[in-house]
């Protein structure tokens, strides 16, 4: 039977319990508003009766307080870290749309390339007037030089977005790594403290809250099992396996961790890109992770797509034989997807993947009657190797569903090879004032050593007469980075072509070459079926589509945030009010309990002073 004061202990085991429930309270509201922490519950039970050996059976001994609880459901963890990961992803992109959008301003704040367009035709069309005037010649050629300053200064500014990209990428490569560290350090915490049958729920919120941040960057999956008795698998050690996984790969396993490292690339992929972007691999592995991929998300997926978008226009192909070459086997490329030289994106040095395998080429051809490209690698490939890789597909690169700075950089070098071309036919098919063979007025200068390539080999209007060379003195080499007027026309406009032979010899000076130049600006095709005026409102309608989209997708996914945020603070966050009646019911608790001990106090004073017990 219980002992003759068992009523007290009955009494200070509720004074025990609400005063640890009162506790929870005073912890749950002085951490009201900090950031990551979950609400806390202490959680009571009737304390085990006793058997009494009386007709009553058994008595009750109390209450006890069994463990202290977060108020926390994992499925709302889940739809929130899905969800933050596409907040993040088109947060950056809307970031990186607005970034490109600026180098597409053309207004009062910024002379853009429609304005320096209309000039040089302006300039040409007082050229017109007096094709003779040296004045006039040189107010050309200047207003042409400001016309390629725009594609080179376009170029720079793309080149430094997709630079600031790639060290951003760097960036969160390292904040990923410090997380996985840390949370591997705070399961080791925790599982200390669990094995001795306390709920470390501070730790466990400082582990959510790291698995917040990471979930911006990266899509994560948090599985966390309890590790059983090997001796006896129903019993429960208190210990934790705890993995977590970002685009479907381990980063944390318990306490150990897997890192990232950033990598420089020896190649580059698209001809335009700037040097040594980074590609992301395992260090404990090397395998690729592949951040661009489509089932990928997270601040870290944009700022892939922002560096490398090329709007799944990568270089494809298909194997179609080898051959000996110097140095290492040629691979032969059929049903090329980049048919035209203007389109060509990938380097005349680079990596192409066959089948799947890479390989670094030297250089290439490429030839328009028969479509087939030759690359010439830097690998001599064993019978068996060609074999096994005949038919199969080749490729430059990636195809990313983006439009980033590669795109913009293509359809820059797309429109300047274009039109370059078509007005350096017109210009070479006259004579200058010395009666001399007009020249290429648009080259392309070698940032290696200075010296120009004029294209003088160029005289049809296919994109190539032969067959091209990735070195040779073709349209390839012009881009948005390389194009510039003549040096020989810059210090001398007699060399400016207005007229044919005939009408040299005829001592008339003409205009007929100047009326054709003109026709350029809207009458002649020159890019995506619209004429040169229209290629900045070509871009400018590529970005708008592409910000719009990420503002429509950012507020929407911002939207469903806050409702699981919403939804996450209903079960986990901290209400005043609620703590506050919880402080008012336990301290009436407590204050009954501390009654029911004075009273008892009473009963077993007259038990032992009156009646002689």
């Amino acid at each position: 039977m219980p002992s003759t004061f068992f009523g007290l202990t009955i009494a200070g085991s509720a004074l025990n319990s609400f005063h640890a429930a009162t506790n929870t309270v005073a912890n749950n509201i002085s951490n009201v508003n900090t950031k990551g922490y979950t609400r806390q519950e202490a959680v009571r039970v009737a304390a085990e009766a006793l058997r009494t050996n009386q007709r009553y059976g058994m008595v009750g001994s109390g209450v006890t307080t069994t463990e202290i609880i977060q108020k926390r459901d994992f499925y709302y963890d889940v739809k929130y870290w899905e969800n933050n990961a596409r907040v993040g992803m088109y947060d950056t992109k809307l970031y990186g749309m607005q970034q490109i959008e600026d180098f597409l301003l053309d207004d009062d704040s910024a002379k853009g390339f429609t304005t320096i367009l209309n000039e040089m035709f302006s300039a040409m069309e007082d050229l017109q007037k007096t094709p003779e005037s040296l004045d006039a010649r040189k107010a050309f050629i200047s207003k042409s030089q400001n016309f390629v300053n725009f594609f080179n200064s376009m170029n720079v500014g793309l080149t430094r977005i997709q630079e600031d990209f790639n060290q951003e990428i760097a960036a969160q490569v390292a904040n990923i790594n410090s997380i996985g560290q840390k949370i591997a350090l705070l399961n080791k915490q925790i599982n200390v403290i669990e094995l001795q049958g306390t709920n470390a729920n501070e730790l466990r919120d400082q582990r959510a809250l790291l698995v917040d941040q990471l979930s911006e960057l990266v899509p994560v999956e948090v599985i966390e099992s309890p590790v059983a008795n090997s001796n006896y698998p129903d019993v429960y050690t208190g210990a934790t396996n705890y993995v977590l996984k970002i685009n479907g790969q381990t980063l944390v396993e318990n306490f150990e961790y897997n890192t990232l490292e950033c990598q420089a690339r020896n190649y580059k992929v698209n001809q335009s890109d700037a040097e040594g972007l980074y590609e992301i691999r395992w260090s404990h592995t090397g395998m690729e992770f592949n951040a661009s991929g489509k089932n990928c998300t997270g601040r870290l997926k944009a700022l892939f797509d922002i560096r490398d978008g090329n709007n799944n226009e990568a270089f494809q192909g298909r194997i179609d034989s080898f051959t000996a070459g110097n140095g290492g086997s040629i691979v032969s490329v059929k049903n090329p997807s980049i048919t035209s030289i203007n389109g060509m994106t990938m380097p005349s040095e680079g990596v192409i993947t066959l089948g799947n395998k890479n390989f670094a080429y030297s250089g290439f051809t490429y030839n328009a009657e028969t479509q087939t490209y030759e690359f010439q690698l830097k690998t001599t490939l064993s019978v068996e190797e060609q074999n096994a890789m005949n038919n199969r597909s080749a490729v430059i690169g990636s195809n990313i569903d983006a439009m980033g700075v590669p795109y913009y950089q293509a359809q820059a070098n797309n429109f300047i090879r274009e039109f370059a071309k078509q007005f350096n036919l017109i210009h070479k098919s006259g004579v200058d004032l010395n009666g001399n063979e007009g020249k290429s007025f648009f080259v392309a200068k070698d940032p290696t050593d200075g010296t120009e390539y004029n294209f003088d080999g160029y005289h049809g209007m296919q994109d190539m007469d032969d067959t091209m060379t990735s070195t040779g003195n073709y349209y390839y080499l012009l881009t948005a980075s390389s194009v510039k007027v003549d040096k020989d026309l810059e210090l001398d406009p007699r060399l400016l072509v207005t007229m044919y032979q005939s009408d040299l010899e005829d001592d008339v000076a003409s205009q007929d070459i100047v009326e054709k130049m003109l026709t350029l600006k809207s009458e002649v095709t020159m890019f995506r079926g619209v004429g040169a005026d229209q290629f900045l409102a070509c871009l400018i309608s590529d970005n708008t589509v592409d910000t719009q989209k990420a503002k429509n997708f950012l507020e929407s996914y911002t939207n469903i945030n806050e409702t699981i945020i919403q939804k996450r603070m209903s079960i986990s966050g901290v209400d005043e009010d609620e703590e506050a009646l919880d402080m008012l019911k336990f301290q009436n608790a407590y204050n009954l309990a501390s009654r029911m001990i004075q009273t008892m106090t009473e009963m077993y004073d007259r038990l032992i002073l009156e009646t002689g017990v």
